[in-house]
């Protein structure tokens, strides 16, 4: 193995009184893949902006080719070669792809841009990333695994030496998936030294050569990745086995709670039909861009539609999101970032903002907005080291745990989760499903929209399946599974209409 081009020794890191980092050693090497792992709020994400020149350490040292270094900013590490992909996209909308590609950076004929360069090599890196995206098209209006890509893109176009990698796959289709690990394997064996992190195990097992474990933001395991299992990485992650992943599954009752008929959104879903029943855990499988969350924000209001939504026997007008709340339906977004919370503001105001009402009608009552923060850092096992700090700064889990209580505060009957666990940790995943049972088991319905095929066979009962925008097959107890899903998911089958519905 070659000496370490990028090393951590015993690095600490505090923010104020709360210490996230503690004695961290941690080494990247050239033509290697090391994976670097851990819960939501393990400090993984801290240790990444450490070496790639975003945060400065505590204490402790980081050192270049053996030699101690201090980076002013990241720009000082770009320039040695240490480029960072972000779990957010850091992309201007408003700008061109291949604007994106070079911001900063543009290269020039003279004192003038060479625009036409610039389109050039984004067209060949974009081919490279077999994404067949036009690189002057304004990146507000390309898809976002498309927006993944052009973010890879950015990072392919520098002088690499040390790639870092902060859960790339988590918006990207499978067939994505692959072309980004044979992107990541041609760079390792350039000499590149890569850092990979991800909530998918299986990733890790896939693509990575070793695995660094964090927990509570001090390293408890380095293997090499042949030599530890995923059930082991797993264990050492939380602390515990997790051998009871999947609660037991929902058992629905009689009980009607939705009904959805000939639901139709103009060039995105065609005739959808469902029921779902009370204690019911209804999925919906597809791949991306069949229209699953297309469907479920027009059930929610969030969409116009035309077709029947009837609610606990009433209809529920087109569009009218406030009117499916207060009638007991709730949807929470995939996109938590952009648009389930506000992350520039506390736990306390997102918890509350959308029911203000509740706590009073001229002067907000503060006391009872903290009561009901406790409330829901109690049920929903939410870790917030200060009560005011911005929720943009808590973990991925610690958000999407937050988003669920904002959604819960209303006391639905009906709840449509979308993506419930992206970017989330192993342990917090099992805490979510173990949520969504204990809903379930008290009367609630629910639909889980997921593109993990394991998630959605170890939750639901039954399954919807959605293919170009129509719901083209049902499945329900073993036929639930991926064979069944891949297939229809594909377009190569489909089932009757009343079996659909």
């Amino acid at each position: 193995m070659a000496d370490p081009i990028l090393a951590l020794r015993g690095v600490d890191k505090s923010f104020g009184p709360v210490q996230v980092l503690h004695g961290v050693d941690f080494e990247l090497c050239p033509g290697e893949i090391h994976a670097l792992i851990g819960e939501n709020g393990a400090g993984k994400s801290t240790t990444m902006k450490i070496i790639a020149g975003y945060y400065d350490a505590t204490a402790g040292e980081t050192l270049w080719q053996g030699k101690p270094i201090s980076f002013q900013s990241s720009d000082d590490a770009e320039a040695l070669g240490i480029v960072m992909i972000h779990q957010e996209f850091n992309l201007a909308e408003h700008l061109g792809v291949d604007q994106n590609v070079f911001l900063g950076r543009e290269l020039k004929r003279g004192w003038r841009l060479d625009h036409k360069a610039m389109r050039a090599r984004t067209s060949e890196l974009l081919e490279r990333l077999e994404c067949n995206v036009d690189p002057s098209a304004q990146v507000s209006q390309i898809s976002v695994p498309s927006k993944q890509m052009v973010e890879i893109a950015k990072a392919l176009s520098r002088d690499l030496r040390v790639l870092i990698m902060d859960e790339p796959t988590a918006v990207l289709t499978e067939r994505d998936c692959e072309i980004l690990f044979r992107q990541i394997e041609r760079l390792r064996d350039e000499g590149v030294a890569l850092l990979y992190t991800s909530h998918k195990l299986s990733e890790v097992k896939r693509v990575c050569d070793r695995v660094t474990v964090l927990r509570d933001g001090a390293m408890v395991r380095s293997e090499m990745v042949a030599d530890i299992s995923e059930d082991e990485m797993a264990a050492a992650m939380v602390g515990r086995e997790l051998s009871d992943l999947y609660p037991a599954k929902a058992v629905p009752q009689n009980e009607v709670m939705l009904e959805v008929e000939g639901l139709s959104v103009p060039g995105l879903i065609e005739d959808a039909s469902l029921t779902l029943r009370r204690g019911e855990v209804l999925g919906i499988g597809g791949l991306v861009g069949s229209g699953r969350t297309e469907l479920a924000e027009a059930i929610a209001g969030l969409r116009p539609r035309t077709g029947e939504v009837r609610l606990m026997g009433e209809e529920l007008p087109a569009g009218e999101v406030r009117t499916a709340m207060e009638r007991g339906l709730v949807y929470l977004t995939e996109d938590r970032k952009n648009a389930g919370l506000l992350l520039d503001k506390g736990a306390r105001e997102n918890l509350t903002l959308a029911l203000l009402d509740r706590f009073g009608k001229v002067l907000i009552d503060r006391k009872a907005e903290e009561a009901a923060l406790d409330r829901a850092i109690e049920e929903f096992a939410i870790r917030i080291p200060e009560r005011g700090m911005p929720v943009g700064n808590l973990s991925g889990g610690n958000q999407q745990k937050l988003l669920l209580a904002k959604t819960l505060l209303s006391e639905p009957q009906v709840i449509l989760i979308d993506e419930p666990t992206r970017g989330i940790d192993i342990g917090t995943k099992q805490q979510i499903y173990g949520l969504i049972s204990r809903l379930a088991a008290e009367g609630h319905a629910i639909i889980v929209i997921s593109s993990e095929m394991p998630e959605l066979i170890g939750i639901v009962s039954r399954a919807l399946v959605m293919h170009d925008g129509r719901v083209v097959g049902a499945l329900e107890g073993d036929d639930v599974n991926e064979g069944s899903i891949v297939r229809l998911a594909m377009g190569l089958g489909e089932t009757s209409k009343e079996a659909v519905a």
